[in-house]
């Protein structure tokens, strides 16, 4: 009878560990980082089986919000099928919807990892210690990769810094691009600001939410992540709107004078925010900061340029509408956007784009009008389910699913410019997300009683 309590532990376990390895290596980009990824995923899965044998019992939890995403790989397996074949100098070629079958095969299986972590990590976290245990990690490893940015900053001065293919004077912390490094810092900091604001029995820790939101915001200025630093902005004024809703509601079950003490003092508290913000931003960020945001005019502009490589985002966002027009229905393959988009791409032919800087033009691309149906889904599942999180939890479980909404409205604010979610350590935070706002609402005990009954168990 042990053997489901020892199990439940060792996947709890692995999941914290990926949560805290995964992003080390660039971030889990090269292949055999992703390879281990998804081998870890499938052994969990193996021992789930196991686990669900002996107990007799799968699924319990609200799972509607990781449906779309499963019809989303099974359209990449669909788009990876080969339908028919001709022969082409003497070479026999198969034909499928994608323009990479190989490529949309491998998305599918990497994306199938994905949601089984999802699913493992709604159906084990279970009581609040281990709640707290899982929102920690999530914290450590963003911190982790923040004061490594600093630490790498300030001492690089040559090709590789303890990892071999981090280059001089590019990217940020271990990630090989700035932006990565700010979707991943991007949960983190949705996560801790609704718990500075709304964690009513912090105490004293409400400093070290505070020094972490701190460290978080100035690396992401020194990555100089434009992208980033919108999303987090985006990020402090859905806070600020979740803190005065929440607090207006209190306010009105304690009467009028209450009410306006409490608006009035959110009010002079956002003013105040906006400012450090502000001169934060302009003291830690500089001359080089300003230069980035100068350069996106240039991105954005309609001026033509006969020696431009095609590399401003204008560009390659018409490259990719015009892909959608001619592949309208299923697209033109998941994860075969690279090998498609030459064809539209109007440019010097030095540089070929691999993504299109804008994952929902990308989705549009790749999956076509089923692709846009399947996000539709996602998006309104989303919303069911926050609204869910919102009615059933409470205490600290329902800061870490405001946090959790946050953190997911920053990401899908820098998913308008950016390509942070194809990186494997991106895409497992924002998977962790949406587990938060899945689970069952969960009995907070007294923390000591829950550590006697963990210990009996």
């Amino acid at each position: 009878m042990r053997i489901p309590h020892v199990l439940s532990a060792i996947i709890f376990s692995t999941l914290i560990a990926l949560l805290i390895f995964i992003p080390i290596p660039y971030g889990s980009v090269e292949p055999w980082s992703e390879a281990v990824f998804e081998c870890v995923a499938f052994a969990l899965a193996f021992l789930w089986c196991v686990h669900a044998m002996l107990s007799g019992s799968w699924f319990t939890e609200d799972l509607r919000v990781f449906l779309p995403v499963i019809g989303l790989m099974v359209l990449a397996i669909l788009q990876s099928l080969s339908f028919s074949h001709e022969s082409v100098a003497g070479v026999s070629v198969m034909n499928s919807i994608s323009a990479d079958p190989f490529e949309s095969w491998v998305f599918a299986l990497r994306l199938s990892a994905l949601v089984l972590v999802g699913l493992l990590a709604t159906n084990f976290i279970r009581g609040s210690l281990r709640l707290t245990i899982f929102v920690n990690a999530i914290l450590v490893s963003a911190t982790i990769a923040a004061v490594f940015g600093v630490v790498r900053l300030t001492m690089q001065h040559h090709d590789g810094f303890l990892l071999s293919s981090l280059p001089s004077g590019g990217g940020f912390a271990q990630f090989i691009n700035k932006n990565h490094f700010a979707f991943f810092i991007e949960p983190a900091m949705g996560l801790l600001v609704m718990m500075t604001l709304l964690d009513r029995r912090a105490g004293h820790r409400r400093l070290l939410y505070l020094s972490g939101m701190i460290l978080l915001w100035a690396t992401l200025i020194m990555s100089r992540s434009r992208g980033g630093l919108i999303a987090v902005s985006v990020q402090m004024i859905i806070a600020a709107v979740f803190f005065i809703y929440t607090h207006h509601w209190f306010a009105n079950r304690n009467g009028r004078g209450r009410r306006i003490r409490t608006v009035t003092v959110v009010l002079v508290a956002i003013i105040a925010t906006a400012v450090v913000v502000v001169l934060a931003t302009v003291w830690l960020g500089g001359d080089q900061l300003s230069t980035g945001f100068e350069t996106a005019t240039v991105e954005m502009t309609s001026k033509s340029d006969d020696n431009h490589v095609g590399a401003r985002r204008r560009d390659i966002w018409r490259a990719t509408l015009q892909m959608w027009r001619a592949h309208p229905i299923v697209g033109a393959g998941l994860g075969g956007y690279w090998a498609e988009i030459p064809a539209y791409h109007d440019a010097s032919g030095m540089l070929s784009p691999q993504q299109a800087h804008d994952d929902y033009l990308e989705l549009s691309a790749s999956a076509g009008i089923v692709g846009v149906g399947l996000f539709v889904w996602f998006v309104v599942a989303l919303l069911q389910t926050a609204r869910k999180a919102l009615d059933s939890f409470t205490g600290i479980q329902r800061v870490f699913a405001i946090g959790a909404i946050v953190g997911i409205l920053g990401v899908c604010v820098h998913s308008l410019i950016d390509f942070g979610l194809h990186i494997t350590a991106n895409a497992l935070v924002f998977v962790m997300l949406l587990a938060l706002l899945s689970l069952k609402p969960i009995n907070q005990r007294p923390r000591a009683q829950e550590h006697r009954n963990a210990a009996f168990s």
